[in-house]
This record gives structure tokens, sequence and C-alpha cells, in this order.
């Protein structure tokens, strides 16, 4: 079984940054990322870093926010910078585990990121 754990939420001004990490348990970890859920809205993907160190990202926060991950202590950052009142949400830690010989996803509980003046 895999946990989770992610810090670093709260609120911020608009323009301010935050970092976000995540600490899972666990071994055989793949790719671990992000995701955000604003009120509303469906869960929607940040940023990842996988398993070959490559790190993609959402259109709406490249060049904005900064992904980075430690495979020896299996965390992962999300660095944020120039907030905007959109990126508002929940935002979520994903990793995908190989069990079995099949990736299961697996995710945080979540940490709430408010951008507001």
């Amino acid at each position: 079984q895999v946990q989770l754990v992610e810090s670093g939420g709260g609120l911020v001004q608009p323009g301010g940054s935050l970092t976000l990490s995540c600490t899972a348990s666990g071994s055989n970890i793949l790719n671990m990322g992000w995701y955000r859920q604003a009120p509303g809205q469906e869960r929607a993907f940040v940023a990842v870093v996988l398993s070959t160190g490559t790190t993609l990202y959402a259109d709406s926060v490249k060049g904005r926010f900064t992904a980075s991950r430690d495979n020896a202590k299996n965390i992962i950052s999300l660095q944020m910078n120039n907030l905007k009142v959109e990126d508002t949400a929940i935002y979520y830690c994903n990793a995908y585990v190989e069990v079995g010989g099949r990736a299961t996803a697996y995710w945080g509980q979540g940490t709430q990121v408010t951008v507001s003046s």
C-alpha cells in the first residue's frame, strides 16, 4: 500500500508564490505528478515527472510552475510562481506504482491553494 502526504498549500495574493510537496511511502513508484480541482470543475492535470525524468506541464501553468522530484526520498515538489486567481483549487498529488506488473494510481488527500487579494 502506498500513501501520499501533501503539504504546503495556503492563501497567497495574485503574483505570489507557493511550494507544494508530496512524500510517497512504498516502493516501485513510477510517475509522480500533480492534479488540481477547482470548485465546480473536474480534476485536471497540472504536471508530471515521469520515471525517465521527463517533466510535462499543462499549458496553463507552463513557465510559472516547476515540478521537481527526489527519487531517493520519493518526494515531488511543485514550485508555483506568479500565481493567478484561476490557480485556486485543491491540489492532489498522484503517483503510479508498479503492483504485480501493472501500474496502479494512488492519490493524496489534497491541499487547498487559494489565490486572492
